[in-house]
This record gives C-alpha cells, structure tokens and sequence, in this order.
C-alpha cells in the first residue's frame, strides 16, 4: 500500500486567510451595501506595463506562423532574457553575475519552494518571524528542523545571527514581507560574513528590491564582498511591473556556491530544473524583455512609484491616528502597531467595523506578528485616499 509525505500533515491549513474571509464575509452579511476597503491582499492592481503587453501580444502572433513558432526553449531560460538580466539588473550595479548563472522561472515562489530538492532534508533551516509563510511551510513539508529569529520594533526588526544553533541554511526576505523594513549594507554584511564563518547558505529573497528608495539599502545581496560564495538570490517581475497573473521570475546560483565535497550548487540546481522543468513561457519572456526598454523601464518606474506615494498616503493617515508605523519606506507594504494592549485580531476587527477596512492580522505571519497589522499599498489611488481618511476618524472613536 502506497504512503504519503506525512510531513504535510503538520502544515497548518490557510487558517489566516480563511478566517480573514469569513470575518469579512460575516461582517459584509450583516451589513449589506458597506463599502469595504481591501488593504491586506499582496497583489498588484495597475495593469500589466504597456511595453510588456504590445510585446505579449507581437510574440503571441508569432506563434501563429510556422516561421516564427518557437516550441520548448532552454529550461533555464531564453538568451534574449537572461542577457538583459546580467547587463541592466547586475552589471550596470557593478555585480559580477554571468548569464549560465541565471535560472529563469515561473515566479520566485516556485523556486524558493523548490529550491529544497538540491538541499538535505538533515539541513537545519532558519527563518525569520515574522516570516513569508512559503519557507516556513516547505522545509515542514521536507521534514526539516526550523529554527525562528525573532524579529521585534526594539530591534527594528532586524534579525540576530543565532549563536545557540548554527543554521545551514537562512532564509533573508529584504525588503521584507511582511514588515516592509529593508537591510543596510552593514546590516546585510553582517549575515554575510556569518554565513561564510560557519559554512551556511543563504536564500535571499528580493523580490521586492525595485522598491527601494533609500541610498545604502543593498539591492542585490552580491553588493556584499563575499556574498557569492554563501547566497543564492530570488528575483520576481511579479510586483515589479504586474506580472503576477503572467508568472516569470529568475533565481541567481553563482558557481562559487560549492559544498565542502566540491559539489556545485549551480549545476545540481541546473540539473534540478532540467528534469523537473521545462521553462517559463517563451512570449511572458518576451514581455519582460521588454521591460528592459526605455519605455518599458519608464512605466516600471511609473507603476512603483504610483504604489509608493500610496504607502506615503498610508503612513500619513495612520500617523495621523497616532499609531506607530514601520516599513514603507523600501517596500509596498506598511507594518502598523495595533493600539496598546490589543491583540491583531482585535485590531482587525476595530478596523473592519469603525473603518470598513480589510488589512492582515500580523500574527498570521509567526508569532513576533502579534500586536501587529500589514496594510499594502497596492490598490488605486482612490482608496488609498478614502482608506486614509477613514483611519483618522480612529481617533474621533
């Protein structure tokens, strides 16, 4: 009789989620006709950038004529790509990423999630908390040890390197989901040269690095000397120009990554994918490669910054009600205290009843969320606006 991975069985099912639905859904029943404003949701609202979309649809007719039709490409990714990559995304910074280091995919999720097939489930794993509930869950669903690094507004929610248990792997999310707090070079040089020290590998997640807009935040954790001896980074053009419904991201293995027994983490990744893989789309390729075009890099730097004068909104409107705010600075997403002595639930449910706002309870993200709530900018400017003249009435209540 066939058996199944019971490590499954010990992820916890969608209980945020759900029970942020079925609130909302209980509320909006006894209250039909309420306007409710949804700031929780981590997903784009702007359109698709214009360059990718004309490009979408001149490689979609391509594939129309016999000339032109292009079947399976390279799994790790077409050249048209990858080239654009290395040169606009790593050598205009002045990082030294070659184009057989490149790994296009599906999305930066799918890779952070699959990245555990090249790596021992014997590995101790350490994630941050709060935390993207995607490392988490994997390594569970691999049987993996996790060890937390909790993340506190006394430490401005910057993660301490573990001195008790020396983790293999680490995973880095800057700037990060959910806190919206980013990492100086300092800051990042220190995980760096902790992770070189004791031989651990980290899984740095940067998905949200177009974002930043502050002088010495790293984009890249290959700024830092050293880096490419010790990390692996993640990259997505998912909130970068609203490819979330396209999915297309790329992961960065360099072929310094080489295990104590001369094994090279580039290859068995290379090797991973080529079996398990068949490549991303070839006209969403396209489309992001046309990103990479004067037009296409203008409406990119549009669309963010449309969604960061929304943070800015945000963050005023919340001051204004005298709570504390972190994050949407580098980041489309705000991390807000909840008032003193109340619970994330309880804070969720103020805003829902007096605001009619829907944002996300922090302690679904680990437990160092509690007492928190993450808004995100992504929405039009229209409810950014109302949302943030709702919050003020917070101190008339």
């Amino acid at each position: 009789m066939y058996k199944v991975n019971s490590n499954f069985q010990n992820v916890s099912g969608s209980y945020l989620f759900s029970a942020v639905a079925h609130r909302v859904s209980q509320f909006c029943e006894a209250n039909p006709g309420v306007d409710i404003l949804r700031l929780g949701i981590g997903d784009v609202t702007r359109p698709v950038c214009q360059a990718a979309v004309n490009e979408l649809v001149r490689a979609s007719a391509e594939q129309g004529i016999a000339e032109s039709f292009v079947g399976y490409g390279p799994e790790q990714g077409h050249h048209f790509l990858i080239d654009l990559i290395v040169e606009h995304d790593y050598r205009a910074r002045g990082i030294d990423v070659s184009p057989d280091e490149v790994f296009v995919s599906d999305g930066a999720k799918s890779d952070l999630g699959n990245i555990g097939d090249i790596l021992s489930t014997d590995n101790i794993v350490a994630i941050t908390d709060p935390v993207y509930p995607v490392y988490l869950d994997t390594n569970i669903m691999a049987g993996r040890r996790i060890v937390t690094l909790p993340c506190r507004a006394s430490g401005d929610f910057v993660p301490v390197p573990p001195d008790d248990v020396i983790p293999d792997i680490i995973y880095l999310c800057y700037p990060n989901n959910p806190t919206g707090m980013s990492l100086t070079r300092e800051q990042l040089a220190v995980w760096v040269d902790y992770a070189r020290s004791h031989g651990s590998l980290i899984l740095f997640d940067s998905a949200y690095e177009a974002y930043i807009q502050r002088a010495g935040v790293p984009h890249s954790i290959y700024e830092l000397e050293g880096a490419r001896e010790c990390a692996i980074e993640f990259r997505s053009y998912s909130k970068t120009a609203g490819f979330t419904g396209l999915r297309l991201g790329y992961t960065v293995v360099p072929r310094d990554l080489v295990t104590s027994d001369g094994i090279r983490l580039n290859d068995m990744w290379r090797r991973r994918q080529s079996t398990k893989f068949n490549g991303a789309s070839y006209v969403v390729q396209r489309a992001a490669a046309a990103l990479y075009t004067p037009e296409g890099r203008q409406q990119v730097k549009s669309n963010i910054g449309y969604y960061m004068t929304n943070a800015r909104l945000l963050i005023q409107g919340l001051a204004d009600a005298s709570l504390t705010v972190y994050g949407g600075i580098d980041s489309p997403y705000v991390w807000v205290k909840a008032p003193a002595g109340m619970d994330s639930w309880s804070f969720f449910d103020i805003l829902l009843e007096k605001c009619h706002i829907v944002a996300t309870p922090g302690v679904g993200f680990g437990e160092c969320g509690e007492g928190f709530m993450r808004f995100t900018s992504f929405n039009s400017r229209a409810n950014t606006i109302e949302a943030a003249r709702r919050i003020r009435l917070l101190n008339r209540l």
